[in-house]
């Protein structure tokens, strides 16, 4: 008997091994596939002081992988740093390794994700006082709300490398001893908002990479609130293209409209500025307006049928 619950419980654990799940900023992930080159992208500008660059990737989930557009967020608390996931090739599999926050940048696969994040370390910006000072030689700011900047060119690379994987074909990089000891420190688990953000990337087909052929509809965005202008753009290109019926399009809008007072009314609030758990909410809010969209692009109900 002991034999017989041994064996399955080893026929369960190379089961659960083999069989892909949804990747997220915490969840590791193994497939057979490896993931897409990196897109060439433009960086938005950084949105409100003190904000962290966070570089898009391929994530993967049941339909295959998908991008997750590089974004703009607030990290968990004042100096702390970004340190990216990336994927590996490891014994016959491409795995997921989760990016953290903490005090420093660890290693990360020797990935150039680009906007200072070359493949080791992070040069787009430094912690100095409570204060982010950001790089503008490598990072692009909205410079009518955050000030405190720099240049240094010294620290720009110039190599066009679009792989987006360690390991063999991909990138042959190893963690200096320096990276190693980073891996000790305290780390901190994606925020809230950095879920939400790859949860409506997951949900979104356009960032689908069988859908976009490696070339993703949206990848990068100032912040969750950039959001509203994407989804306004996947409306207009539903009427557009007939997948939205008149009546699908005023509620798809009416639902936006709602979500943009509720911003607005935070904002009045708060000096003109969101929560953190505003955000979060308005995110959410965000996410059930993208499956709006989709669900009713998707449906049998046509522009020029019925």
């Amino acid at each position: 008997m002991r034999t017989l619950l041994k064996c399955a419980s080893l026929l369960l654990l190379s089961l659960c091994f083999l069989t892909p799940a949804p990747s997220s900023a915490q969840v590791a992930v193994s497939v057979r596939i490896g993931p897409p080159a990196l897109p060439v992208y433009a960086q938005p500008p950084c949105p409100e002081d003190g904000y962290i660059w966070t570089p898009g990737y391929w994530a993967y989930g049941d339909a295959g992988y998908y991008w997750v557009p590089g974004v703009w967020v607030a990290p968990p608390q004042a100096g702390l740093l970004w340190t990216p996931g990336y994927w590996g090739f490891e014994t016959g599999f491409y795995r997921w390794h989760p990016g953290y926050w903490g005090p420093h940048v660890g290693f990360y696969g020797g990935i150039n994700y680009g906007f200072g994040y070359t493949g080791v370390g992070f040069v787009g910006g430094r912690w100095i006082g409570g204060h982010f000072a950001y790089n503008t030689a490598v990072v692009q700011v909205n410079r009518s709300v955050v000030r405190n900047v720099y240049v240094d060119r010294t620290v720009i690379r110039h190599e066009d490398n679009r792989v987006s994987f360690n390991g063999r074909g991909g990138v042959m990089a190893r963690p200096t001893a320096r990276e190693e000891s980073f891996e000790h420190e305290r780390h901190f688990e994606a925020t809230n908002n950095q879920f939400s953000h790859e949860r409506a990337a997951r949900e979104d087909r356009n960032q689908s990479a069988s859908f976009n052929h490696g070339r993703p509809n949206t990848v990068g965005m100032g912040s969750v609130n950039e959001r509203r202008d994407n989804q306004q753009q996947r409306i207009a290109n539903g009427v557009r293209s007939g997948q939205m019926t008149a009546g699908e399009a005023a509620r798809a809008e009416r639902h936006e409209q709602n979500i943009n007072r509720h911003v607005e009314a935070d904002r009045s609030a708060n000096g003109g500025r969101l929560t953190q758990q505003e955000r979060h909410n308005i995110n959410e809010r965000q996410n059930n307006a993208s499956r709006q969209i989709r669900n009713e692009k998707h449906n049998d109900r046509t522009a020029h049928g019925r």
